[in-house]
C-alpha cells in the first residue's frame, strides 16, 4: 500500500467516531497535554499530578513545566519537581525515623538516607508505575495524541473559525495557515508577506489553521540539551546517543529512529489494513456481543427473579415460625394468669366478710343441730384446705418464661455464610510472610482448587492504642474496619499506623461482584517506636580475621580463622577468647527507635544492644585484652562483671544470647513475669526474633521478643553521647537484620 493510499485511507475515517479513543482514563475528558507512561498509556498532565499527590497525601506541586504548550522540549526540569523530589525524600525520613529521631554520621559511617520512589498506578493496566526520582519530568508528551485531539476540537468547532493573528480588526480575515516555526496563523496574503520566497522563513513548516503549536522536535530526558535521535528496542522508547553512549540504556540494542519509524508504520498500517479487511467480520462478533449483552440481561433478570423467590420462600418460613412460637408463648401466657386469677379469687375467700370466709360466719348462725352439721360438714373441709394453702403459700404458676428463651446464633450465622453457589472460598492470611512495623505488608494464600478471582479486599482495624490493656476499647479509632483499594495479587501494604499498638486484619476475596467469607482475623502488634534504619559498618574497627560480613551487609558471621586455626597448638586451655565487635552505620543522638534482628539458635555467645560513640573508640583502639567490657579494671582479670550485675548507668547495654537461650542480667528492672529475674530463673528462651528499642530521650534500652512484642528486659543506658547499635561475637554464630532495617525504609 503505498503512501498515498494509506493517506487516503486514515483520512476517510470520520474523526467524531474516534473520541473513545480520545478521552483520558482518570478525568473522562478529552486528553490536555498528555503524557506517555512507562506501560504506553497515556494520561492527562494535570491527572498525573493529582494522582502523586493522591496517593503520597503531601501538599506538594508535582508538576513540570515540561508539557506547558510552547515548550521546546519534552520535559523541562522545573524548581516544583525539585521540591516535589526535596519533599518526598523527607517525608521518607519521617516514616522511616519518625518526626523526633535524628541520625548522626560521622565521615567513617555511612548516614545516607534512600529516598523514595515516586510510584503511581497506571488507571489502564493497573500496574504500578515507578517515575523514579525525577518523577513527571521523566515522561514524554504524547504530541500524536496531542495532535489527533486538536484535529477532534476543530472537527467539533467547524463553524469557529480560527482568525489570522496578523490582520487587525474590522478586516481581520480568517486564517488558511499556521506556521509551526513561527507558532502563529496566517490568512494567504499575511502568509506572503512574512515567508517571501528565497528567505529562510520560506522553509518554515505549516500545517493547516490550528491553535497547537507543538515543538518540533523531541529532546531527551535524561540529556536536556540533545534531541532523541534512536530507539531503545529493550525499553521501547525513544533515547539520544548520549544515552547509548554511557547512560542507562548502554547495554541495550537500539535502531536508528528512521529505522524505528518505517517498522513501526509498516506494522501500524499492516494492522490496520488487516482490521478493515475484517471489517464483516468484527461486525459479525459485534451482532453476537449484543446478543450476549441481551442474555446476559434476561439470564441476569431470572437470576434476580429467583433469588428474590428463595428469599420470599424464606421470609414465608419464618414468618410461619414466628406466628407459632408466639402463639405458643401466648397460649402458656394466658394458662399461668388464668391460674393465679382463680388464685387470687381463692385467697380473697379466705378474707372476713367476703367468700368462703363470709360463708361459714353465716352458717355459724344456724341453731338447728342437724342442719348445721348436715352442713358444717363440708364447709369443714374446704376451710381446713385453705388452712392448709395458707400456711403453704405457693404460686398456681411459674412467672419465668425461660423455656421460651429463644437462640438463633446459629441461624444467624448460616443466614450470614448465604451464598451462592460461585462465591469464592475465604483466603488465609499467611503468618509466615506478612510483616508489621510502622507499615503492614500483608500476605494471603487461597485455596490449591480455588478458581480466578476479580481482586481482594484487605480490612484492618486498631483493637489496642498506645497506653492501652487489651480491655481498653480504643476510643480514637471506635474498632471499626478500613478497607483499602482494591488489590489484584496476593499482598499488600498498609500504611501509616500508630505505633505500639494492636491492629486486626482480615480479608476476603470477590468474583463476579460476590464477594467470599471474610477469612479468620489475624492481630498483629506495631513496634513501640519508629523503625530505624541501618548497615553493619565495615569501617570501624571490623575484625576481618574472624569476622564475614556478607554483601548487604546485614548479615555478620562469627569464624575461627585462619590465623586462630595456624596456632592451635600454641593455644592452651583457659586461654583468653575477646568478643569481636560490629557496630551500626548510622548513630542515634535524639529519639526513640526501634529495631530487630535474628540470632542464629546454634551460636555459641552473641552480644547485642547499644554503645555509645566514646565507649566504641574504647572497644576498638585500647589493647584486645582489655578492650572488652568483661575486663574488670578493678581486679585486673577477665570477670564477665556485665554478665553478673550492671552498674545503675553505663554509656553501653549488652544482653547476651547462645546456644538457644537468653541471659537476663542480675541487676535489672526487668517487666517480665516476676521469676524470670530472679536469681535461679535468669535463663529464658531464645526468641526467634529478637527486638530492640532506644529512647534517647529518657536514656532506656527495651529488649522485645519481635514476634509478640512482649518486652523481656529493660535499663536505664547513659545516652551522653551519640548511640550505635552494638554486637559482640564469640565462637561460632551468625547475627542477620531484618529486611525492612536495611532497607533504609520499608519496602517489601
Amino acid at each position: 500500500m503505498t503512501a498515498e493510499m494509506r493517506r487516503s485511507s486514515v483520512a476517510a475515517v470520520p474523526i467524531k467516531n474516534i473520541e473513545r479513543e480520545l478521552i483520558c482514563p482518570i478525568c473522562k475528558e478529552l486528553f490536555t497535554h498528555p503524557l506517555i507512561l512507562p506501560c504506553q498509556h497515556s494520561v492527562c498532565h494535570k491527572c498525573v499530578r493529582e494522582l502523586l499527590m493522591l496517593n503520597h497525601d503531601d501538599s506538594f506541586d508535582a508538576g513540570s513545566e515540561c508539557s506547558l504548550p510552547g515548550s521546546p522540549r519534552s520535559r523541562v526540569p522545573s524548581p516544583s519537581m525539585e521540591r516535589l523530589d526535596r519533599l518526598v525524600r523527607s517525608a521518607t525520613v519521617r516514616r522511616s525515623f519518625g518526626s523526633r529521631g535524628s541520625i548522626s554520621s560521622p565521615g567513617w559511617r555511612r548516614g545516607s538516607v534512600t529516598p523514595r520512589v515516586t510510584t503511581i498506578p497506571c488507571p489502564g493496566c493497573q500496574h504500578d508505575i515507578d517515575l523514579g526520582e525525577r518523577g513527571i519530568s521523566m515522561l514524554f508528551r504524547n504530541f500524536t495524541l496531542e495532535n489527533i485531539v486538536e484535529r477532534y476540537r476543530q472537527a467539533a468547532r467547524a463553524a469557529v473559525a480560527i482568525m489570522c493573528n496578523i490582520c487587525k480588526p474590522p478586516n481581520q480575515q480568517e486564517a488558511t495557515k499556521s506556521c509551526m516555526d513561527c507558532k502563529a496563523s496566517y490568512c494567504n496574503e499575511c502568509f506572503k508577506l512574512h515567508h517571501p520566497w528565497g528567505t529562510p522563513k520560506a522553509q518554515h513548516e505549516y500545517v493547516g489553521p490550528t491553535t497547537n503549536f507543538r515543538p518540533k522536535v523531541l529532546m531527551c530526558p535524561e540529556h536536556e540539551m540533545e534531541k532523541v535521535n534512536m530507539y531503545c528496542e529493550v525499553c521501547k522508547r525513544p533515547v539520544c546517543h548520549l544515552c547509548k553512549l554511557g547512560g542507562s540504556h548502554a547495554n541495550h540494542k537500539v535502531t536508528s529512529m528512521s529505522s524505528a519509524y518505517k517498522i513501526l508504520k509498516e506494522k501500524l498500517a499492516k494492522s490496520i489494513h488487516y482490521l478493515i479487511s475484517k471489517e464483516d467480520q468484527v461486525r459479525t462478533q459485534i451482532t453476537e456481543l449484543e446478543l450476549l449483552i441481551s442474555q446476559t440481561e434476561e439470564n441476569g433478570q431470572l437470576a434476580e427473579r429467583q433469588a428474590n423467590e428463595h428469599f420470599e420462600r424464606l421470609f414465608e418460613t419464618l414468618q410461619e415460625r414466628r406466628s407459632e412460637m408466639l402463639r405458643s408463648i401466648e397460649q402458656s401466657r394466658n394458662r399461668r394468669m388464668e391460674q393465679l386469677r382463680s388464685q387470687v379469687e381463692e385467697y380473697q375467700g379466705m378474707l372476713e366478710n367476703s367468700g368462703l370466709v363470709g360463708y361459714a360466719q353465716e352458717v355459724l348462725k344456724e341453731t338447728d343441730q342437724s342442719c348445721f352439721v348436715q352442713t358444717a360438714k363440708q364447709l369443714h373441709v374446704r376451710i381446713q384446705k385453705a388452712t392448709d394453702s395458707l400456711r403453704t403459700f405457693h404460686p398456681a404458676a411459674d412467672t419465668c418464661f425461660d423455656e421460651f428463651v429463644l437462640d438463633t446464633s446459629r441461624e444467624e450465622t448460616l443466614l450470614k455464610e448465604m451464598c451462592f453457589g460461585g462465591v469464592p472460598d475465604p483466603p488465609l492470611i499467611d503468618l509466615s510472610q506478612s510483616k508489621v512495623y510502622n507499615e503492614a505488608s500483608i500476605c494471603w494464600r487461597l485455596a490449591d482448587d480455588h478458581l480466578p478471582t476479580d481482586h481482594h479486599v484487605l480490612e484492618y482495624r486498631r483493637l489496642v492504642g498506645p497506653s492501652q490493656s487489651p480491655s481498653q476499647e480504643d476510643g480514637e479509632d471506635g474498632g471499626l474496619w478500613r478497607a483499602t483499594d482494591r488489590v489484584y495479587g496476593s499482598n499488600t501494604i498498609v500504611n501509616d499506623l500508630e505505633p505500639d499498638s494492636l491492629y486486626s486484619f482480615r480479608v476476603r476475596s470477590c468474583r463476579n461482584s460476590m464477594f467470599s467469607p471474610y477469612s479468620p482475623e489475624v492481630a498483629f502488634h506495631t513496634p513501640p517506636a519508629p523503625v530505624f534504619g541501618f548497615l553493619l559498618s565495615d569501617k570501624c574497627g571490623f575484625c576481618t580475621e574472624r569476622l564475614v560480613l556478607n554483601k548487604r551487609r546485614d548479615a555478620v558471621e562469627s569464624v575461627a580463622g585462619a590465623a586462630f586455626l595456624l596456632a592451635a597448638e600454641r593455644v592452651q586451655t583457659g586461654s583468653y577468647i575477646s568478643l569481636d565487635y560490629i557496630i551500626g552505620d548510622t548513630g542515634i543522638s535524639q529519639g526513640r527507635h526501634y529495631w530487630a534482628l535474628k540470632v542464629e539458635p546454634h551460636s555459641y555467645m552473641v552480644k547485642v544492644g547499644v554503645a555509645s560513640d566514646t565507649k566504641i573508640l574504647e572497644w576498638f583502639h585500647n589493647p584486645r585484652d582489655t578492650s572488652s567490657p568483661r575486663y574488670d579494671h578493678d581486679s585486673g582479670h577477665d570477670s564477665g562483671s556485665e554478665d553478673a550485675c550492671y552498674e545503675v548507668s553505663q554509656p553501653f547495654i549488652l544482653l547476651t544470647l547462645g546456644m538457644g537461650k537468653l541471659f537476663i542480667p542480675k541487676a535489672s528492672s526487668s517487666t517480665a513475669n516476676p521469676p524470670a529475674s530472679d536469681t535461679g530463673n535468669r535463663v529464658l528462651p531464645m526468641p526467634h526474633r529478637l527486638g530492640i528499642c532506644l529512647d534517647y530521650d529518657s536514656s532506656r534500652v527495651f529488649f522485645y521478643d519481635a514476634d509478640t512484642m512482649r518486652c523481656i528486659y529493660e535499663r536505664q543506658v547513659d545516652c551522653s553521647g551519640t548511640m550505635f547499635p552494638a554486637f559482640g561475637l564469640m565462637g561460632s554464630g551468625k547475627v542477620q537484620l531484618e529486611d525492612f532495617i536495611t532497607a533504609k525504609r520499608l519496602t517489601f
